[in-house]
């Protein structure tokens, strides 16, 4: 029997600055084969990698259109520039599709015309979720590092306020971005002068600690956990509590086959240990993480939540 027949998966946006070649075969699969029902685009991270892969979006967005998916723009999570605010407003005056907020200058720009929020955007409480909500919002993506009561009394706030509820449950944390581009600086590089070194690091640049054992990702000017989330195990108990959608982070794996993997676990086709045995497979040695979830430490993983 399926968790919930009404519980959409879901697709962020590209946080890494991938090739044009590798953006257009990635969503031509995920259009295609992948059994997703939204797909966030858009550049959340750099302003100045958005050029790359622009005018490619109208083909992208038809393209998963006609597979069926739904598709939402997502704005910059850090808007500092005179450039980022005339993207963001641009994006903000559009009628269609829908677009996702995550900065508050996109929120001004967009008035309380109906709009998702991105989980950049700390909506820690519901509070915060009834004023996004008189403010225009339909939707919210939660943060990623709320714990299970948290994201039991947010979606609770948000369901009785008519909007839809969104967790990330696999990829990487955004855990913070900066003003300044650590990822240039680190090949002696200023963050206008990057040379768009980050390219060369798909799936994030690895920082280790003084005794060589890895501890975060750096992605341009945004620092991500070394490990994944992954809340495979715990997704019965978000959808029982409200949650509507669930999150995938595109990383530097098959997400075609870890978006069959989820569905099936949604669909009842697939017991979750099992599940969970493949999606370890597919990713190839990285480390999965529900620390968060269960009010701990990030990187943790809780053994015990997971079915053996």
């Amino acid at each position: 029997m399926a968790v919930s027949d009404m519980t959409k998966l879901t697709l962020g946006p590209i946080a890494y600055h991938w090739s044009t070649e590798a953006r257009r075969a990635f969503y031509a699969r995920i259009a295609d084969e992948a059994p997703i029902d939204e797909v966030y685009l858009g550049e959340v991270i750099c302003s100045k990698r958005a050029p790359f892969h622009e005018a490619d979006l109208p083909a992208i967005i038809e393209r998963l259109q006609r597979g069926g998916k739904t598709v939402i723009l997502s704005s910059l999570a850090e808007v500092m520039l005179k450039r980022e605010r005339k993207a963001t407003a641009d994006l903000a005056a559009m009628d269609t599709p829908e677009i996702e907020i995550n900065n508050a200058a996109g929120l001004f720009a967009r008035g309380q015309r109906p709009h998702r929020v991105g989980p950049f955007m700390n909506a820690y409480n519901e509070a915060t979720i009834a004023w996004m909500a008189g403010q225009g919002a339909t939707h919210v993506c939660l943060p990623a590092e709320l714990p299970a009561p948290s994201i039991a009394v947010a979606a609770e706030a948000a369901r009785a306020l008519g909007l839809g509820v969104e967790v990330q449950v696999f990829g990487r944390a955004s855990l913070a971005v900066s003003a300044r581009c650590y990822h240039a600086r680190a090949h002696g590089r200023t963050k206008d002068n990057c040379q768009f070194v980050c390219e060369d690091d798909p799936d994030g640049m690895p920082l280790r600690t003084t005794d060589d054992r890895p501890i975060l990702r750096v992605n341009g000017i945004q620092t991500q956990s070394e490990s994944y989330i992954d809340l495979l195990p715990e997704a019965a108990q978000m959808i029982t509590q409200g949650v509507t959608h669930l999150r995938l982070m595109p990383q530097a794996v098959d997400m075609v086959a870890v978006a069959a993997l989820f569905r099936d676990v949604l669909d009842g086709t697939r017991a979750p240990g099992a599940a969970e045995t493949i999606l370890r497979e597919l990713c190839d040695g990285v480390s999965f993480s529900n620390g968060f979830f269960y009010g701990q430490a990030g990187y943790r993983r809780i053994a015990a939540a997971a079915p053996a």
